[in-house]
């Protein structure tokens, strides 16, 4: 039937082919197609069946290759009358629009100095997030995880995740103190957790919104980790009870390279999480800066093109229309299981913040700005001038909340201590206690019975699948596995395969993910085989250990680090039973995930009170290989760890455990196979969680002399923080000169040059395993072994990197300033190492020579 504008029939419509199109808009605006002289022209009816159907909506989807999904959006925007709200609907989405507006008034009347980095301008935000979440629950979505910038932050706590009003109130009080443990942040970094009741579905719905620093778009990929392993353990694969939602600004969406990443991650098998929606709170301004300055594109959101992602543009000041498209944005999501993008076109009535003046710098935008009639009452006047709502309901709906925020600001004065748990966003219940009782401060012997070494090693050394064809220098890798557990003995690869595969029938799901670490980057690894004849056709043996076992994630990651990195992050908040791994190609790499390292992992708990047990595996050691191939600069995390060097610590029995819980994460350079498979296993087997960075070998990974016995792994063994001396310099120690202190693989060039140099008895070699925390105790007792020795710290970094600026001032914290501890190793260099072989290997001779030249410090001062 021939549709109806205003009572006057459309008539005359006709399929015209593309290259028409031109003549028809070229024809006069009194043409008529077809009827008489009442109808409308073409011009006509196309302007008014945009008034009709989407006035204030802008769509890009063309770009999207699949005629399914374009034809699902032609329907949802061009069939007459899908944009109609019952009465019901249109006065809740008032009382939205009056809480979040009112909400931010409040704010502004009680704390007008203070910032808070408000909605005004974009209100519609609260009511636009509260209709995806509704009818995503009615979709069956059981929880959604958020991530967000600073603007509206505290709205968004307030009016959709419901956090109590009294608690946000008191965050602006000037006296507040900090109970719990952590520094602490600002109110609008500040994450949550709520488990609540949907009004509009009446099922339970679970809000997560993750805490974040200022660095605007980095909380993207920890939000979608945490997402992926919410689904992951819940075992939904498709995505339908887990969700994630991501707000952002204009600018930063368009600026900010990790948005880019995180979309790439986004239909990846082991990354994806079936979809997200986006929020673009779209300012039109970055800070003071003008689009036309902020981005070459035409949108901002131009950037989720690349995984045809369908872009919704909607004016914010068209509440209706905001409602509809994030209604139809949750549709998507869950029909289709693709990102989708909002882009709600706004203004900021303020500044950058409550403080900020934006007419210093756009004038004339402002001038604009301060015109505009609020949202709320221009809603409101339609509504009231229709009929839905009177006057009175309308005040009293305002009345009603600035009660509501009145009361709970009284209360707020009585709450003058901030418990910061009630911000967690990843709780983790039962963990931190057994019975109701806190766990037992200590951490148990982390070695394995033999018999679990023995058939991890056969099977790592096998293919458990039948008819599959490997590669035959696989073939070789595999035998040479099998013989080394015949002769109970492993390597570096083995050793990892052990701790993994124990923790897996302990029911301990380990994840490892990173650039080619199925693999591994030094073809060590080979925890997935391929068929050589089967295209796709792979197994992965740890999967095939035991019937019951947890299941052991490694998967290849996109070339990215910072978002890579992000998802890991956000994925091990979500258990802390579970071992996830992330590894750098090269461990120099990780300088490019530098942004989740120093906000998320090394002061994550300090504050936002979040454990976390990620480890980092960043493969390091000087081979000549050049200064992007050699150094995890483990300067940078050490200069990072909180532990004090001027403080001589009191030890007693748990002084290990105790130092652990108290670090803000740990450092460890293995200089053997079965040290690394301690402490990945001590990682779980603590009563807590934190960081765990691993400077990992290159070389060693087939060193001859970097192997480990069984004896070392069984049952009773553990985690060596420091490996003392144990040849013949240990039997005399009141005969040895010299005692050197390293870490890592210049280890085994000190022994080589010891056993030439036939200085066994006079030189003593003590290795640090873990450097951070720094092992006062054992080290205490490796000094008053040897009282006459020279000490000395011998690293194969340059001077300036490395550890030495961190051992330097331990070490003499220990001998109470007494003794000197030299220094052995490279020269200062900007550069991280040489490329050039020669110039390689003339430095290590120059320092090997120092470090064993027993007058070397004679007359020198400290």
């Amino acid at each position: 039937p021939a549709p109806q504008i205003d009572d006057v029939p459309v008539v005359g419509f006709y399929d015209l082919h593309e290259s028409d199109l031109d003549k028809v808009f070229q024809l006069p605006t009194t043409t008529f197609i077809g009827g008489n002289e009442n109808s409308l022209s073409l011009r006509e009816i196309i302007k008014r069946l945009e008034n009709t159907y989407c006035q204030h909506i802008g769509l890009e989807f063309m770009f999207i290759n699949d005629v399914e999904q374009c034809q699902w959006i032609r329907q949802k925007f061009e069939t007459p009358g899908v944009m109609k709200f019952t009465n019901e609907e249109k006065r809740t989405l008032l009382a939205r629009l009056v809480r979040s507006m009112r909400f931010e008034d409040f704010l502004a009347r009680k704390w007008s100095s203070e910032k808070r980095f408000g909605l005004e301008g974009c209100e519609v935000m609260i009511p636009a997030l509260k209709t995806i979440i509704d009818k995503s629950s009615e979709m069956g979505i059981e929880y959604v995880i958020m991530g967000m910038p600073h603007r509206g932050r505290l709205n968004v706590l307030a009016n959709v995740i419901r956090k109590e009003l009294e608690q946000i109130f008191c965050q602006f009080d000037p006296k507040l103190e900090a109970a719990d443990e952590g520094s602490g942040d600002v109110k609008y970094h500040l994450g949550m957790y709520h488990e609540r009741i949907n009004r509009a579905t009446n099922k339970k719905i679970t809000l997560s919104l993750m805490a974040n620093p200022s660095h605007l778009e980095a909380v993207d990929p920890v939000v979608q980790g945490k997402t992926k392993a919410e689904q992951f353990y819940r075992g939904d694969t498709a995505g339908k009870k887990v969700m994630s939602i991501l707000l952002h600004g204009d600018a930063a969406f368009a600026g900010q390279g990790v948005v880019y990443e995180t979309f790439h991650l986004s239909d990846l098998p082991s990354y994806t999480t079936n979809g997200t929606i986006h929020v673009v709170v779209n300012n039109q301004i970055g800070f003071t800066t003008d689009p036309r300055m902020a981005r070459s594109s035409p949108y901002p959101t131009d950037v989720a093109r690349v995984v045809n992602a369908p872009i919704f543009h909607v004016n914010a000041d068209d509440p209706e229309a905001v409602m509809y498209v994030c209604s139809v944005a949750a549709e998507w999501r869950n029909t289709f299981n693709k990102d989708v993008v909002v882009d709600l076109v706004c203004y900021r009535r303020r500044g950058h913040n409550e403080m900020d003046e934006p007419m210093f710098t756009q004038p004339l935008m402002y001038k604009q700005i301060h015109k505009q009639v609020p949202v709320l009452k221009k809603y409101a006047d339609k509504l009231i001038a229709d009929g839905t709502v009177t006057l009175q309901e309308f005040e009293e709906e305002i009345a009603k909340y600035d009660r509501i925020c009145e009361e709970a600001y009284t209360r707020s004065k009585d709450n003058k201590i901030l418990h910061i748990k009630h911000w967690l966003d990843s709780p983790w219940p039962g963990f931190f206690n057994v019975d109701g009782e806190p766990k037992s401060m200590s951490c148990p012997p982390t070695g394995i019975s033999e018999d679990l070494l023995t058939h991890i090693g056969n099977v790592a050394s096998s293919v458990p699948v039948k008819d599959f064809k490997i590669h035959t220098g696989l073939s070789r890798i595999l035998r040479a596995r099998l013989e080394m557990t015949k002769n109970r003995v492993v390597d570096w690869a083995l050793a990892e395969y052990m701790a993994f595969g124990s923790f897996l029938k302990e029911g301990i799901h380990v994840r490892l993910s990173g650039q080619d670490v199925e693999r591994g980057t030094f073809s060590h690894r080979h925890h997935v085989l391929h068929d050589q004849e089967v295209d796709k056709r792979t197994c992965v043996p740890m999967n095939h250990l035991w019937e019951q076992q947890a299941p052991y994630t490694v998967c290849n990651s996109s070339l990215s680090e910072y978002g890579v990195l992000g998802f890991e992050l956000g994925f091990a908040m979500a258990s802390p039973n579970a071992l996830v791994c992330w590894e750098a190609q090269f461990g120099d790499f990780h300088n490019t995930a530098q942004c989740i390292i120093d906000q998320f992992i090394s002061s994550g708990q300090a504050k936002w009170v979040r454990h976390n047990g990620i480890v980092l595996l960043l493969p390091h050691g000087m081979e000549g290989m050049g200064p992007e191939h050699s150094s995890a600069r483990p300067e940078r995390f050490l200069q990072m760890s909180n532990d004090d060097s001027d403080a001589y610590p009191e030890f007693s029995e748990q002084f290990e455990v105790s130092q652990l819980y108290e670090c803000n994460w740990i450092v460890v350079n293995c200089s053997t196979p079965a040290n690394y498979f301690h402490v990945l296993r001590r990682q779980i087997l603590l009563p807590f969680r934190k960081p765990l960075i691993i400077l990992t070998p290159k070389s060693l990974l087939r060193h001859p002399e970097a192997k480990s016995s069984f004896d070392e792994m069984v049952s009773g063994t553990t985690f060596q923080r420091v490996i003392p001396e144990n040849g013949l310099a240990a039997h005399a120690p009141h005969e040895v000169k010299r005692v050197i202190f390293c870490t890592g693989k210049v280890y085994y060039d000190l022994v080589k040059e010891r056993k030439n140099q036939d200085l066994e008895k006079e030189v003593a070699i003590t290795r640090l395993e873990q450097i951070s925390p720094f092992p006062f105790d054992l080290l205490k007792e490796e000094l008053e072994k040897y009282p006459g020795a020279d000490l000395v710290w011998c690293q194969e970094e340059h001077k300036n990197s490395g550890y030495y600026d961190y051992v330097k001032p331990r070490f003499r914290t220990i001998v109470n300033h007494a003794r000197p501890i030299w220094y052995v190793g490279r020269e200062p260099a900007a550069a991280a190492a040489t490329g050039n072989k020669n110039t390689h290997l003339v430095s290590l001779r120059r320092f090997l020579d120092t470090a064993f030249n027993l007058e070397a410090f004679e007359g020198k001062t400290f």
